[in-house]
């Protein structure tokens, strides 16, 4: 039975999440800004795809399909579907719900959210205009920035701690998680194409094979970073590894 205190945790990082995106999406209506942030760059940022329905602005197009309604809001709605399902059913008919929550948190919104914060703050502390030029701050609250680069950290890593999480094969995980980095770098650059701009300052600065190195680079990191969530599982909860099934 999923502890009563876990349950207020989850639906409360739920209603934070989505007070986020509500913000957000009312920030983007306001007709100043899209003259600071040209061809909408403030919503391509990839850190709002722990968020919700981050729009394009100026062009209203969305981001990655798969992303759409996007990581973190998804995750904690489906854990709070499950706390809920699982005081009302039980544990043993909701199988699936838990499987899918568990899929979601290991292949995608722990490394995701690990790999936002830290790639975002090695960035930002090294040369600050790579990543997040001085303007921003005359345009988004500091407490909205810690909400989307500092506090999915430890949000995430609560998680954790919460509760286990099975873990799918290493070649199924780092399947997904590649098929999400491809989804996302191919998004990237049909932005570009479209637009003329980067999506971050730092991709202007590299040529092209400077962008395939960074990109092979990122996604090695956040492999690695799949890697550790699951010694982390492993260490807090033991092997939580999914079953595998037997070949006839």
């Amino acid at each position: 039975m999923t502890k009563t205190s876990t349950c207020i945790y989850h639906f409360l990082v739920l209603s934070w999440y989505t007070f986020l995106n509500y913000y957000i999406s009312q920030e983007g209506k306001d007709e100043v800004k899209p003259k600071i942030f040209a061809n909408g760059a403030r919503w391509k940022y990839m850190t709002l795809l722990n968020l919700l329905k981050s729009k394009t602005a100026g062009f209203g197009i969305y981001q990655p399909g798969s992303f759409r309604k996007l990581l973190q809001t998804i995750f904690y709605g489906v854990t709070c579907l499950d706390d809920v399902l699982k005081r009302i059913k039980g544990r043993k008919d909701i199988k699936f719900l838990t499987a899918f929550r568990d899929l979601l948190f290991t292949t995608l919104a722990f490394p995701v959210s690990t790999f936002v914060f830290l790639a975002f703050w090695i960035l930002f502390l090294y040369n600050r205009d790579l990543i997040y030029p001085k303007v921003l701050d005359t345009v988004i609250p500091v407490w909205l920035n810690h909400a989307m680069h500092t506090l999915i950290f430890p949000i995430t890593l609560a998680e954790v701690v919460l509760g286990p999480h099975s873990y799918p094969s290493k070649k199924t995980g780092l399947t997904l998680l590649t098929a999400a980095s491809i989804t996302y770098i191919s998004r990237i650059l049909w932005l570009y194409f479209e637009t003329g701009t980067w999506v971050y300052p730092v991709f202007a600065k590299l040529s092209p094979v400077g962008l395939a190195a960074f990109f092979s680079l990122s996604h090695i990191f956040i492999a690695s970073i799949y890697l550790l969530g699951e010694k982390l599982n492993h260490w807090k909860w033991g092997d939580m590894r999914q079953p595998q099934k037997k070949r006839k």
